[in-house]
């Protein structure tokens, strides 16, 4: 496996230059894995395949999911590349590589893993940020357009949200300057991530219910849908911050009470 990785590194390298891998390629990337993790939600949600897994019962319309479309694909070539290669340069000067040979998987675990954890902190001061009463008005209220969140949601934002939020991605990157495939594989892993956050359904499936720290489309549906100075669950990825925090006492208490129902409903049959 690991040869046949290495032969098809070998071959990228050999036919496109660093800085068209680290662009062009990371966009083209980026936009391969975003639509095609995003887009069946939005089939799902028309068809209404899966609706008992379904968080909320309202659906967007054709014409809203078609208007988040159209927005995010002007977005991502007028923000997303221009901003990917801006940002080689700063990249290359860090340290960032592609040749030969590859990290180590172990290299590559734990800069994933510190990658997700500072995404997350950041992530969460900025989030927080963007909710105070001037910011939320003239930025963040564009991302809370869409109050029953799907999968292509997570990236519709105002441009200056997508500057602002998106150094939480790409700083423990610049810092570590890691090989190009470890940049590929956490930018992979964080559209999925994010994706999954707003998709709107909550499988049996689904990452939370394994990881006790991850928060997961439940979690940040109820962000969602809350008035802005009351929505709290700010985190990106994981649930401790809100907790450490106090931000997520509203969810905490909603989760308790249905649970409780729930339990009140097994003792009546």
């Amino acid at each position: 496996m690991a040869s046949i990785i290495e032969s098809s590194w070998l071959h990228l390298i050999t036919h496109f230059s660093d800085f068209q891998l680290a662009s062009l390629g990371s966009f083209l990337l980026h936009e391969s894995v975003f639509f095609l993790s995003g887009l069946p939600f939005i089939y799902l949600e028309r068809a209404g395949l899966l609706s008992k897994y379904k968080i909320q019962t309202k659906n967007n319309s054709p014409t809203a999911q078609e208007k988040c479309i159209t927005r995010l694909l002007f977005y991502h070539f007028s923000v997303n590349l221009p901003l990917m290669i801006v940002s080689y340069p700063i990249f290359r000067f860090m340290g960032m590589r592609s040749s030969l040979p590859l990290p180590s998987w172990k290299v590559v675990l734990t800069q994933i893993i510190f990658y997700f954890i500072l995404e997350d902190f950041v992530f969460y001061w900025g989030h927080r940020v963007l909710h105070t009463k001037w910011l939320y008005k003239h930025v963040h209220s564009v991302h809370h357009e869409y109050a029953t969140p799907f999968g292509l949601t997570s990236e519709y934002a105002h441009p200056v949200e997508i500057l602002f939020l998106g150094f939480a991605t790409i700083v423990g990157p610049a810092i570590t300057g890691p090989h190009l495939i470890t940049l590929w594989l956490w930018m992979v892993l964080r559209v999925l991530e994010t994706v999954e956050a707003h998709c709107g359904y909550h499988f049996p499936w689904s990452l939370s219910n394994f990881l006790p720290l991850y928060g997961g489309s439940d979690f940040h549906d109820y962000h969602h849908r809350l008035l802005y100075t009351k929505s709290g669950n700010y985190s990106s990825t994981f649930v401790y911050m809100d907790w450490i925090f106090g931000t997520d006492k509203g969810y905490r208490k909603l989760k308790a009470l249905k649970q409780n129902g729930a339990e009140d409903e097994r003792k009546q049959t």
